[in-house]
């Protein structure tokens, strides 16, 4: 099977994820750093998924989820996905 990259998200939902991430910690007043360093993931990593440029695995959701105080179906829903 072939690996599935953000090249290949046509419809723009990574970015609408990135998004939704930036914008909930943004309102938590947290930096970029911080979040990462609360995910456990990398702030390069982050930074890529915030661009929409990764494609997150579910694991990661969760983690980042978790570091923003909700739940991963909340922050799935506020990116409209």
């Amino acid at each position: 099977m072939a690996r599935v990259s953000a090249k290949q998200d046509k419809d723009g939902q990574l970015v609408l994820l990135g998004a939704a991430i930036r914008g909930r910690r943004v309102s938590l007043t947290l930096s970029q750093e911080a979040l990462a360093d609360y995910a456990e993931i990398d702030r390069s990593h982050m930074g890529k998924i915030e661009r929409g440029e990764r494609n997150v695995t579910i694991l990661n959701i969760i983690k980042i989820a978790t570091a923003l105080g909700c739940s991963p179906s909340e922050l799935l829903r506020s990116a409209g996905l």
